[in-house]
Parts: structure tokens; sequence; C-alpha cells
């Protein structure tokens, strides 16, 4: 089997990307958009280690989330590859559909929810934190480089599904979403 050489050189301020065959800071918005879905893919899968085993809705959802961990292996490979096309065309109207699915039962919302509700959904909300993030990122990332306009799509619209399946997380876990007490401010 072929092994890559792996040199340890100490801790360095730049990386080089053999990808992009340029050096980059820790810092530089290509590296940190890079990390950012690098980090929402290692959220996602606490994520899926968090559901419930047994439920058919579960074991959808695990493999729906799965698809989504490769998408955003692709995207990260396309963030550190100026001007590439990695993410499936069809990944945007993919994620819609699952909003859509999963919104569909769901009550209307009167209130703002926090975290919680129950383990699976307080990850969920974290990984939304982290896209959120990366969104971020990825839009700063936009203004000086190539980035596609399903890459900013995508990662838009992860943030919207993994808020949608948070409420869908407190519900299957037998838990109840935690509303925020506007009453509080009511003078």
């Amino acid at each position: 089997t072929a092994t890559i050489p792996l040199l340890y050189c100490g801790f360095v301020t730049s990386l080089f990307f053999f990808s992009s065959r340029r050096r980059h800071t820790r810092s530089d918005r290509d590296w940190s958009s890079d990390v950012c879905s690098s980090d929402l893919n290692s959220w996602l899968g606490m994520l899926i280690c968090t559901l419930p085993n047994g439920n058919d809705a579960a074991f959808k959802l695990n493999e729906e989330l799965l698809l989504i961990q490769h998408d955003l292996f692709d995207l990260g490979g396309e963030l550190s590859i100026p001007g590439s096309s990695l993410l499936p065309a069809d990944s945007v109207d993919r994620l819609e559909a699952m909003i859509d699915t999963y919104n569909e039962p769901l009550p209307a919302l009167k209130e703002f929810i926090l975290p919680g509700g129950s383990k699976a959904a307080a990850q969920c909300h974290l990984a939304r934190a982290v896209c959120r993030r990366a969104e971020r990122r990825v839009v700063g990332l936009h203004l000086d480089s190539e980035v596609t306009d399903t890459a900013l799509r995508y990662i838009n619209r992860l943030s919207d599904l993994l808020f949608v399946l948070a409420r869908v997380m407190s519900r299957m876990d037998g838990g109840q979403e935690v509303n925020w007490d506007r009453s509080r401010f009511v003078s």
C-alpha cells in the first residue's frame, strides 16, 4: 500500500495547500472557511451518534445526515481549490426538499426556540450555530475569490435544515421545544 509521507515541522503559522499550490496563513479566509466546514462535519458526526437506535425515522435521518457529511467534505475541497465546483448540482434542491418534508408536520412557530429540548436537538442546534459561522466565513471568502453560487446556497439552506431538524429531534426523543419567554421583557 502507498503511504503519504508526513513531515512534522512543529507549529508553523502557514500551511501549503497542494490543491491550490498556494501557501495560506492559519488565519487566512481560505483556510478558515475550509476549517469551518470541517468543524461542522464533526458536529454532524456527533449528532448522528446521538440519534436513537431502532427507530425507522432516525435511520432515515442518519442516512440523510451522512450524505450531508459527504457534501461538506466536497464543499471543503471546493473552498480549498479556487475556481473548482465539487458540490453536486442537485445538492441544494435535495436540502430544500428535506426542509419541506420535515417542516410540514411541525406546528407553526409562535415563539423563538432556545437550544435544547433533547440531547439530539441540542446537538442539532449546536451544529446549526457552527453552520452559520461557516456561512459567514464562506460569504467573506466570496468577497475576495471565486465561490460558487451552489456553495453559498448550500451552506445557507443547510443551516435552515438544521433548525427544522432540531425541532423534529425534540419530538423524536419525546422531549419538548424550549420556547423563549417573551413575558420577561413586557413592561
